[in-house]
């Protein structure tokens, strides 16, 4: 155990605070700043057949990517499936190596820490996957499960493990007598609220919701996120939360990043995005999201895209979207547009688009001749 760790559990059972872990090698992160991103690059490595396996290419995951968590806040990170969304999310938990970058928590550079560096660092970050079928050993009890935070930081152990456990179950509106049982006696939201109980035992500062309701019924949805609410505010949680649902991005977030085959298209406060998004491909996203008032939905512009996704081995050179972009030209194939704030637009809502949307602009009928434009 190291010496950044709680020997035991407080009075009554309660889960002590973690102490900070050791000063890092990061710059400090500004006051209300837990998370900083800069520059992250994940590729991995594609092997040919053959005896002799060697690298013929690279699947450009995350490529270059840039971003800020603020402590108490909701960060949503939405695109298309395959856009870097996860890989991205695992590399800021450490749970996978990045090829360059850095990863900047709570003042400290946690980027390449060994193991057991990154250690005091484990109780501080928590995931929540997306299959709530999947995320648990159905050969286990829910109370070892929950518990197993517990046993890997040494923190309590027997009546006192197992009082935490039951607490943390009550918590997240579990019956506490349920301790026994095996997840597959479980609806898949109480199988939610089992994974959210794990992640959240050692009171966390960061919790990475990977799509954590999208495998549950609309009804299940909306208690989960009331739950994740209340604990954000119970606790002052920090979220990222990654999602393919815009309107509940919307609902539970406070800044916003559009991703598209590893890079940033769009980011900033959720209104300016939401009602006036600059970037072609973020109007697409939310042209397709569904309305719940019916004369929005009947008046909204439907962008349809043309063709396929391209592949992240071979990206397009320039702009990433061009070949799907209704307001594409020759500029777009040629140079990578930064990721920068346009004129009139709030300091911290940023676009790379070098033909950024503009309000009222009618996307379908915008340069349909241009190669890969089009939308209907």
């Amino acid at each position: 155990m190291t010496g950044t760790e709680a020997t035991g559990p407080q009075p009554g059972g309660a889960i002590p605070a973690a102490a900070p872990p050791a000063a890092g090698n990061g710059a400090a992160a500004d006051g209300d700043v837990l998370v900083q991103v800069h520059d992250l690059v994940k590729y991995f490595p594609v092997r040919g057949a053959g005896l002799i396996s060697r690298t013929v290419g690279q699947v450009q995951a995350v490529d270059g990517v840039s971003l800020t968590l603020r402590r108490g806040q909701t960060l949503g990170l939405v695109g298309e499936t395959g856009c870097g969304k996860s890989t991205l999310a695992r590399c800021i938990a450490g749970l996978i190596p990045v090829t360059s970058g850095q990863v900047i928590f709570d003042g400290h550079d946690i980027t390449r820490l060994s193991r057991r560096a990154m250690r005091p660092f484990r109780r501080e970050i928590q995931m929540i996957f997306q299959d709530p079928y999947g995320s648990l050993n159905p050969r286990r009890r829910v109370g070892s499960i929950i518990g197993d935070p517990f046993a890997v930081h040494n923190i309590a152990s027997g009546a006192d493990r197992k009082k935490a456990v039951q607490e943390m179950m009550e918590r997240v509106g579990l019956n506490p007598e349920h301790y026994n049982r095996f997840p597959a006696e479980f609806s898949g939201g109480q199988r939610q609220r089992i994974g959210l109980a794990r992640a959240l035992a050692l009171r966390p500062k960061l919790i990475i919701a990977d799509e954590p309701v999208s495998a549950l019924d609309v009804s299940i949805q909306a208690q989960i996120l009331n739950l994740l609410a209340d604990l954000q505010h119970d606790f002052g949680l920090t979220y990222l939360f990654i999602a393919h649902d815009l309107e509940v991005v919307r609902h539970v977030s406070n800044q916003v990043t559009v991703m598209y085959l590893g890079r940033v298209a769009e980011q900033g406060p959720k209104d300016p995005v939401y009602d006036t998004p600059r970037h072609p491909y973020t109007a697409a996203l939310l042209s397709a999201a569904p309305a719940a008032d019916p004369d929005a939905a009947a008046a909204r512009q439907r962008i349809i895209l043309t063709g396929d996704v391209p592949s992240p081995i071979n990206p397009p050179s320039g702009c990433r979207f061009h070949p799907r972009c209704p307001k594409t030209q020759d500029l777009c194939s040629q140079q990578d547009p930064p990721l920068e704030t346009k004129p009139g637009d709030p300091p911290d809502h940023k676009t790379a688009c070098h033909y950024p949307v503009q309000p009222h602009e009618n996307l379908t009928t915008s340069n349909k001749s241009s190669s890969g434009g089009g939308a209907a």
